[in-house]
């Protein structure tokens, strides 16, 4: 199906310019890449072309390494890391691209197009005298209880730039970068499988704006300034229901080997049950922490087994996606996948893991001890673009997991 798509879409793109002159590759040089999302609104990003098969995509701090790309006569294909997202372009005389950011197994399209330039958001025409930087008590989708939901901004200004992130009690909205143009402030990040904008308007220490993810939603957002502000405790919200001590589920590896914690490599062992998907830029952060942990901590005898709950149509599609996860970033624990299609509907995923009060979010962690027994339950992932709070997360992880170690 991918295949099919893929050849339809550069088919398309191409015929578009036939008799017309070839560029066959990406010309070196800084780029401002535009997504069209709704309201007419531009949602930007910056990438750095280095050769013709290898980008940089800038979000604030972060550096996204893009290296899966290829060309078909005036078209070029550039395949997001690890994520399925990518776009398909026709390359314009000026060395320009005009195309679609794609996620297929969503049917989601979304007009793109570059041009030469540096900066994320235009100059500032206006002076501003406003400064947001500090913690932010949001709400987005206030007026809609079955949507409404709490977050935290958390932003630095300097002069007009602006970055920073939302956490929410299930995640961060990750690495954010925008500007302030008087009393309006416009924030972007896009990563292969997140594409958002916050448009706003700032005045007495209060922010009211929107959100937009891709072209498929928007909803409004409040925040006032609220620097003692806190999230609920995101260990006490999923836990075991009454009568339940531990995990149980057997689910298949990419050789089709059935995996459960009474596995004999399991026994006796810490053991991390990571509740994740592939496509989630927060489970990513945190399988890139588990990583390096386990890397660094090769002495400690800890194990992590991930759960996948995949968006792929098939179950060959899915195991192609964990396999890919697995290579690009080293993980070596098992992944297994738990279901795939629609997971978007937590409350499939929770059927999976009945013992669980529920799902609210992917990632979420299971801290299970040398004896079988689950001791904590996290859910989300506030990644590096937190800042402090990653920074508090590692910290307090190394020693619970110390804690449990050294358990008799």
């Amino acid at each position: 199906m991918k295949k099919t798509f893929l050849l339809f879409s550069f088919f398309v793109i191409s015929c578009i310019s036939c008799n017309k002159e070839k560029i066959s590759t990406l010309k070196k040089g800084t780029y401002r890449a535009i997504l069209k999302v709704q309201d007419n609104q531009e949602l930007p990003f910056i990438f750095e072309v280095k050769n013709k098969t290898l980008l940089t995509i800038f979000n604030a701090d972060e550096r996204i390494i893009v290296d899966e790309i290829s060309y078909k006569n005036d078209s070029i294909y550039i395949q997001t890391p690890v994520y399925e997202g990518y776009i398909v372009a026709k390359i314009k005389k000026d060395g320009n691209l005009e195309g679609s950011f794609i996620k297929e197994s969503l049917d989601r399209v979304v007009p793109f197009y570059t041009k030469k330039g540096t900066n994320r958001f235009p100059i500032n025409s206006k002076q501003t005298s406003i400064n947001i930087t500090g913690n932010w008590e949001t709400v987005f989708s206030k007026e809609t209880k079955e949507d409404s939901y709490i977050a935290k901004g958390i932003f630095k200004q300097k002069e007009d730039k602006v970055t920073g992130t939302f956490r929410t009690t299930t995640g961060d909205y990750r690495y954010l970068e925008g500007r302030i143009d008087g009393d309006s402030l416009k924030m972007s990040t896009f990563d292969g499988a997140h594409a958002f904008l916050f448009t706003a308007k700032v005045s007495d220490s209060i922010i009211n704006g929107f959100f937009y993810s891709g072209n498929h939603w928007k909803e409004p957002f409040t925040a006032k300034l609220n620097n003692t502000y806190q999230l609920p405790n995101e260990e006490e919200l999923t836990y075991l229901k009454e009568g339940y001590k531990t995990l149980a589920f057997s689910f298949s590896d990419e050789t089709g080997k059935i995996v459960s914690l009474t596995d004999k490599e399991f026994q006796n062992k810490i053991v991390l049950v990571q509740i994740m998907g592939t496509w989630c830029p927060n489970c990513l952060d945190e399988s890139k922490f588990y990583v390096n942990y386990l890397k660094e901590n090769s002495k400690k005898d800890i194990k992590v087994i991930g759960l996948a709950f995949e968006v792929a149509k098939t179950k060959e599609a899915a195991f192609l996606r964990i396999e890919r996860l697995k290579n690009r970033i080293g993980i070596k624990y098992p992944v297994l996948l738990a279901d795939f299609g629609n997971i978007a509907n937590k409350k499939m995923a929770q059927e999976k893991l009945p013992m669980l009060n529920h799902i609210l979010s992917y990632p979420t962690t299971v801290f299970i001890d040398k004896k079988g027994t689950v001791r904590k339950i996290h859910t989300g992932f506030n990644g590096p673009a937190t800042g402090e709070k990653y920074l508090t997360f590692k910290k307090e992880f190394d020693e619970y997991i110390n804690l449990l170690i050294n358990e008799k």
